[in-house]
């Protein structure tokens, strides 16, 4: 079993659980950050992308680099210089380890990096596949470009793995929280036509599967990270609602409203993927909470 993990992203809410799953387990545990970290049990080695700057030392003794750092999606409006941000922060960081590893000694052996469904663009219902072409908007541009730059550890002798995450369902968190304030106040309602497709997963089968991830040697190459069993907005907002005993009569909010509050930004809400486990499943992975009722239930219980 790898003993020695090194996490970037690690301070965010998957990198804050999976660094306590790993040290539960009797991993070490390292971090690259741009700030020096709180937890007395993991190192914290210091960085900053935008300069170039990487303290050397971080790859010492490690064997696993999970790769999550990135600007968040949706945090702000995509300016030109937003969208530089979002890319850069996902291809130029893994760069710069990358940087390291061709110039030190090392013992690494593996490179796990997040990815998004965001790769598939808006596909309506078409069930899609490891396989499926990626769009051609911005969130599958940043997609092609974090896999690609991920990807260049296979010239290096690495074991890489690209989990292309969904949407991470958690109470305090991500997007959850937004969906559920307005139901809260009684007037919830589905995003645009309510019709497109949730890749939803809950965050602990997140953390599961990096874990497996790390773990299982024979896993390589490209997975979805969404749960077995997708909903379309409307179906998720709607069980939200129940499980928080709230009523569920708000109209839609029309396509034109969500474009003029966000932008082009929209594209997170409004597109539809429905994607499929298979792959993951069948390479022996068992998720905890495959059914949406069970996933909010634990969440909100």
């Amino acid at each position: 079993m790898h003993k020695h993990v090194l996490l970037t992203g690690g301070t965010g809410l998957i990198g804050t659980e999976l660094t306590q799953n790993l040290l539960d387990k009797g991993y070490e545990v390292s971090h690259l950050s741009r700030n020096p970290g709180n937890n007395p049990k993991v190192k914290t080695y210091l960085w900053d992308v935008s300069k170039g700057e990487i303290d050397e030392a971080c790859i010492i003794g490690v064997d696993t680099i999970v790769h999550l750092a990135g600007a968040g999606v949706v945090d702000k409006r995509w300016t030109d210089e937003r969208k530089k941000e979002i890319i850069d922060s996902r291809t130029k960081s893994i760069g710069l380890i990358y940087q390291v590893l061709r110039k030190k000694n090392h013992v690494v052996k593996a490179i796990i990096s997040a990815s998004a469904t965001g790769y598939y663009g808006d596909r309506g219902a078409e069930l899609l596949t490891e396989d499926s072409h990626a769009e051609n908007d911005f969130l599958a541009e940043v997609c092609i470009k974090w896999e690609v730059a991920a990807d260049e550890g296979k010239g290096l002798g690495l074991r890489v793995v690209k989990f292309r995450t969904g949407i991470v369902l958690d109470k305090n968190d991500g997007a959850l929280p937004q969906l559920a304030n307005p139901i809260k106040w009684g007037v919830g309602s589905p995003l645009g036509s309510g019709e497109q497709w949730v890749p939803w997963i809950h965050w602990r089968d997140v953390v599961k599967m990096y874990v497996y991830g790390i773990e299982y040697a024979t896993l390589s190459g490209i997975y979805n990270m969404a749960a077995p069993n997708p909903v379309i907005n409307k179906q998720l907002a709607k069980a939200v609602a129940q499980q928080l005993h709230k009523p569920f009569w708000a109209p839609n909010v029309p396509v034109f409203v969500l474009k003029l509050i966000m932008g082009e930004m929209s594209l997170a809400v409004l597109e539809s993927a429905r994607t499929s486990s298979k792959k993951i499943e069948d390479a022996g992975f068992k998720f905890d909470y495959p059914e949406l009722s069970d996933a909010l239930k634990e969440i909100y219980g």
